[in-house]
Formats: C-alpha cells, structure tokens, sequence
C-alpha cells in the first residue's frame, strides 16, 4: 500500500515549487548533491512512495543501482513535537548494534533548506509487510503462527536492549511515563479536535483513577503492529525489521503490548475502521489469538499482564487522539490520504470501543 503521489508533491527545485500553493515533499536537484556527497548512487533519481502515508512520509529512492528509503515528516502545520525524524534517526542508529531488528541509517540532513525538511536515508530491506493480506509463500496456518511468534519475539528483543549502554540516555523520562502520556494526549486533544466528543474526556478521567503502577522502563516503539514490520519474502517466516519509530521513547514497555492487542483481531471479531484496515488480517487460520500473544509475551519477557486491559484502553484512546489530528490534516487539505479524509465516523467508532474495553465490555 502506497499514498498516492500529488502533483506538487514532487519538484525538481525550489523555483519549481515556487507556483503551488504547497510546499513541496521533495526536491530532487538539492537531493541528488546530497546523496552525491554521501556516495549515494548516481545519476538521476526514481522516487515513489511506500507505506500507508498515513504519517511521516517515506519515499524508495532509487538512483542507479543503489535503493535507499528517505523518510521525512509530513507538510505543515505539525503537532508540537510531533514527526521529529531526527530523533527516530538517532533512535535506529543506537539499535543497529542491539538484538532489535532495525533498518541501517545512511545518513542524516538537519539542514531544512536541502528538501524543505529534515530527514534521513535509510537502507532499503527487500520483503513483505502484511497488512491486508499473507504473501503467498506464508499464506499457511503453521506460517502464520510463526508470524505472530515472530512478532513477540521481536517486541521481546527490543524492551531487552539496555537503553542506557546503547547511549538512549535523554531520549525519554524513565519515570511517570503512564500520567505523561495521559497528560500529553489530552493536550494533543485540545489541538487535534475537530469536534466535541464526550468520551476522550471520559476514558481520559477512567485512565487516571485505575492507573497501574509501571514496571522497569524500556525502550517503547510506540506504533508496535504487524503492519509495521518487514518479514522476509520466503518460509518459514522471519521478521527482518521493525519500522516506524516515529512514536519510540523509554518508558513502560507494556503500552506496546496494548497497542498490538488492539490493532490485533481474533476469529470472530467485529472488524471495521481503523482495525479493518490494519488488523483484519489476523483473523485467518493459524494467527495466535491476543490471549496466545499476551501468554508468549508473559512468558519470554517475564512481566505480569495482569493489567493488560488498562494497556489496550490507553492505545485506543491515544489512537483517538492521534487520528483526529491526521483527519484534521486532511480536511485542512494539507495531505492527500484518501484513508485520512474518510475518517471522520471513524474516530467517533475508535472513542466508542475505547469506552467499551475501560469498563469490561
């Protein structure tokens, strides 16, 4: 899945862009000197989009025989804080040498004036991502158990990197991160909403009087979903990298095992919006169930789940939050995300399930 490309989105300079009522995503002759004096391929560049584009914007790059992926934040007006990819820059060159799964980082541009943003190049890992279907040669039950193994395992291998000694210090508050990231949202909120909707308060308040008390703090991916992984296009199935870390701090590692319960679905699950669209998948014949994914988890990192319900309540109501400020976006006309612009009923339904889980339901 891919966005789509716009006609301002590409420009060969900035006199280029000057005539378009948008700045542009790319400008190719800046570019070309900087992978020139980065020894980047050569000659003129092929550029066309991969991922959902839902966020920050990531585009293959092909130049000659050499294929790097470029990842920049999306175009203004941004959240504070928000799309910062020279931290997930400096968040993936700290793995690479760690057991977590992570793509090589090429180089790094802080200079604005380059493209119109910051941004990094990053290696380019041929595989499958799964999003609303199973490859071919992993389109089998005992395969897409691996698969939901796979995923575990790598979630494992991430919150077990010694964040300190991988030089992490100061990328996150080790402490207070469950009441920061209430607090944070609820003003992300305040920015993000398009219209009053009773139950981001709601949950908000259930969130803060049913707090649990977090564990030792590790590295959190943030976005941690199937759709957000790469696994190597051959059986048996193998994760090759973990992307997207646009979200990752330190702070509780369980907030990533409730986001992955609810982007997960099992048999029998009624599946629409957001869920539909990113974990429908899941519910064919094989995929271990959330209970199966909380147990291998449980059982490999050694911490309780006993909480997992307050966990999955966060990630729906943070996704909220989170999803209104792109439907914002799109309906401010600065993104041309088809799935952004339809989402309107959607952030109502998420608000909706958000209340359901809090209380039981």
């Amino acid at each position: 899945m891919s966005a789509p490309i716009a006609p301002d989105d590409i420009v060969r300079s900035e006199e280029e862009a000057q005539g378009n009522s948008r700045p542009p995503l790319l400008m190719l002759d800046p570019l070309e000197a900087f992978l020139d004096a980065h020894g980047i391929g050569s000659g003129a560049i092929g550029a066309a989009p991969i991922g959902d584009g839902h966020s920050n914007v990531t585009y293959l790059l092909q130049r000659g025989a050499d294929s790097v992926v470029l990842r920049r934040p999306p175009r203004p007006p941004l959240p504070p804080s928000a799309h910062d990819v020279l931290r997930e820059a400096r968040l993936l060159r700290a793995l690479w040498d760690t057991p977590a799964r992570v793509p090589r980082v090429l180089a790094v541009c802080d200079d604005e004036s380059t493209i119109g943003a910051p941004f990094y190049l990053m290696e380019y890992i041929e595989g499958e991502v799964i999003v609303a279907s199973v490859p071919p040669a992993l389109d089998t039950p005992p395969e897409r158990a691996l698969i939901g193994r796979e995923l575990i395992d790598a979630l494992v291998e991430i919150h077990g990197v010694d964040w300190r000694a991988a030089g992490l210090d100061g990328f996150g508050k080790p402490t207070g991160y469950l009441e920061r990231q209430v607090r944070r949202f609820l003003g992300l909120w305040d920015l993000n909403k398009t219209r009053e909707i009773p139950a981001v308060e709601g949950v908000a308040r259930w969130l803060t009087e049913n707090m649990p008390e977090s564990g030792e703090a590790t590295i959190v991916h943030g976005d941690f979903r199937l759709g957000n992984t790469i696994y190597a296009k051959d059986a048996p199935a193998r994760l090759a990298a973990v992307l997207d870390w646009e979200m990752a701090t330190i702070g509780d590692p369980l907030a990533d095992i409730g986001y992955l319960c609810m982007m997960w679905s099992d048999p029998g699950d009624s599946v629409s919006g957001m869920r539909a669209a990113l974990g429908g998948v899941t519910q064919a014949e094989g995929f271990p169930t959330r209970a199966e994914l909380i147990a291998r988890y449980e059982e490999r990192s050694g911490r309780s789940m006993r909480d997992i319900r307050w966990y999955t309540t966060l990630a729906l109501w943070k996704s909220v939050v989170f999803m209104e400020g792109n439907y914002k976006r799109a309906i401010a006309g600065t993104t041309d995300d088809p799935y952004l612009k339809q989402f309107g009923e959607g952030v109502l339904e998420l608000a909706r399930q958000a209340e359901l889980v809090a209380h039981g339901e």
